[in-house]
Order: structure tokens, then sequence, then C-alpha cells
């Protein structure tokens, strides 16, 4: 590092054009956006990063940049959300963490990218997956709390540990009922699980995907299929379960079977259930907190991982939902 009057300037050597391009991002966009974060000066000169600033503001980037070294050092473009991740990992004195968090890769994309949790919560709720048999993740949309199961899932299926996957979530949306809508029974539930279809496609491939389908290898139904069964050596996956009832998630919980485990998402701000229902999401995760094999991950807008005004747009509902119901009342 060298210092020249009140600025200093630290220069990084990386290892080759693809780290740069990846720590870089299009047009630079990326080091931009840690110099509005920072304040910082960076500059991207053949394969040396110039950063430059005054020392605090220097100090900060060159940290950032190091946090995310596991992602451009692999060539892994380095996003907005990464970035945040790291300095709000700085700036909670958990930076340690956050290394170790870079390093631990859950799987490859079918695009070749490295999937792997992006800030510390998605890590716990990651560890919790591992080591409980039942887990909740309740958090905002956005947040990776359905595809981070379904990656856990596909690599417990890969790993021979369960030897089968089923994915569910009840249809509830817009009102609509399965008997009213057109078509056989796929093409009635398709529309509501095209997530769970979704974050499959992305780690499978379309063809696997449908192969493993066909084979009853991975089973993707409504929740009302539940009932009566026993789903052991399964990894399950309970999506948007803000939507069932007491009922429906007491009945879905004690399908429990042996050599399996369940992961149960759902965002408890986005419940379409008729006025005054009470969630069994809500229920579920205050009832079961503390049980010994349960456990509750909390997820926050700071998790989310979608564009950032994902992020903002949370935040600003959420403010609404606390404000104070005189704001509302129109005199």
């Amino acid at each position: 590092m060298t210092v020249s009057g009140e600025r200093s300037r630290f220069i990084l050597d990386l290892p080759d054009p693809e780290a740069a391009l990846a720590l870089a991002g299009e047009a630079e966009s990326t080091l931009h956006r840690l110099e509005s974060l920072t304040g910082a000066s960076l500059v991207l000169r053949g394969l040396q990063l110039v950063i430059t600033g005054r020392s605090a503001q220097l100090e900060r980037a060159a940290a950032v940049v190091e946090l995310v070294r596991p992602i451009w050092q692999q060539g892994q473009a380095v996003s907005s959300v990464d970035l945040q991740a790291a300095l709000g990992a700085l700036e909670a004195g958990r930076g340690d963490d956050h290394a170790a968090m870079g390093e631990q890769v859950l799987a490859r994309s079918q695009t070749g990218g490295l999937l792997r949790p992006r800030t510390l919560r998605q890590k716990q709720y990651v560890d919790a997956m591992e080591r409980h048999d039942l887990t909740f993740a309740l958090g905002p949309a956005g947040t990776g709390k359905t595809f981070l199961a379904a990656v856990l899932a596909v690599r417990m299926l890969t790993e021979r540990r369960v030897e089968r996957l089923v994915l569910t979530r009840p249809a509830v949306e817009a009102g609509e009922r399965l008997g009213f809508l057109p078509g056989d029974l796929q093409q009635k539930v398709d529309p509501y699980l095209r997530p769970l279809y979704d974050a499959l496609h992305s780690l499978l491939g379309p063809e696997k995907t449908a192969t493993l389908l066909e084979k009853g290898v991975i089973e993707v139904a409504p929740l009302a299929y539940m009932r009566g069964r026993t789903l052991s050596d399964a990894f399950v996956i309970l999506d948007e379960a803000q939507n069932t009832t007491p009922a429906q998630m007491r009945m879905v919980l004690t399908r429990l079977g042996e050599r399996s485990r369940m992961v149960v998402t759902g965002d408890i701000t986005q419940v379409d259930l008729p006025s005054g229902q009470l969630s069994g999401l809500l229920e579920a995760s205050e009832v079961l907190e503390g049980v010994d094999g349960v456990a509750v991950c909390r997820l926050t807008s700071s998790d989310v991982v979608r564009h950032p005004l994902v992020q903002r747009v949370v935040e600003a509902y959420a403010r609404r939902d606390v404000a104070p119901a005189s704001r509302h009342v129109h005199r």
C-alpha cells in the first residue's frame, strides 16, 4: 500500500483475465457499485486492481473485494447482492464467517454457475437443513427459501442420501380451485408448482427432470394429495406454506417417515387464506420452535438475492405494514 497526502493506494494482482472480468462486471459495473458503497475509487488496469481513497475507504473496499474472492477467483460474476452481503458482514463484525461461507459450494447449475449461500442467514438456513429433519424457512420473496431447499434436495438425491424428492404446495392462489381448472390433474397442478419446476430445471435440466418425474423419483403434487401417505426415504419440500390451514399443516408434518427430512417454506406477509383464517405456517413455526430435531430460520429483506429493487420493494411494504393504522384513515 502506498500513501500520498491524505489518500492511499492499494494494488491487487488478479490471477487471470477471467477473474478480472468476473470482479469488474460488464462495463465495470461491479466496480462502480463498490465505489458507491465504499467511497473509494477502483480502476482495473490489465490484471491489476488499483484502489485509491482515504484510509478507511480503501480498507473497506479492499476488505469487500477479499471477501468475495471465492467468487471472482473462479471466474464467477460478482453481483450487487454479493457486495452488499459482504459489506453487511463487515459492518456486523462477521467478516470471518462470511469468508468461510464463500467456500461452501452446494452444487453447479446447468449453466455452469457455482451455487452457494450468498448471505449469512442463507448459510444458517443451509446448515439447518443439513442438521435437522424438519426445517421451517420464513421470509420475503427473493430470499432463496425454495431454491436453496431444492439445491440441497437434489444434492442429497444425487448422493443417494434419499431415494426421492416430494415437492408440494397448497393450491389456493387467486381463489381458484383445482376442480374448476381445465385439463387433467397434471395440467391443473402445473401452474401452482411452476416455481418448483423452475428450480429443478436450473439444477438438473429439463430433460433429466422430466425423466425423473416419469420414473417417480421426483413427485410434484398439490398438498391435498399428501393425506393418508407416509413419506419415507424422501426429501419433502412444502412451498408457499403460509397458505396452509393449521389442519393441513399438521396433516403434512405427520406424513414424515423414516430416513426422511422436510423443509417448509413461506412468507407470512403474503397469506392468501380467507380473512381471519390462521396460517398453519405461522402456528407451526411458533409451536415447534425449540423442539428437538426442528429448526426455524427467519430470513429478512437483507437476504433478498433477486434484482436489488426487490429488496427495496420488500422494505417499503414492511414499513407500510408497521405504520400506525391512523395513517390509512381518510377524514
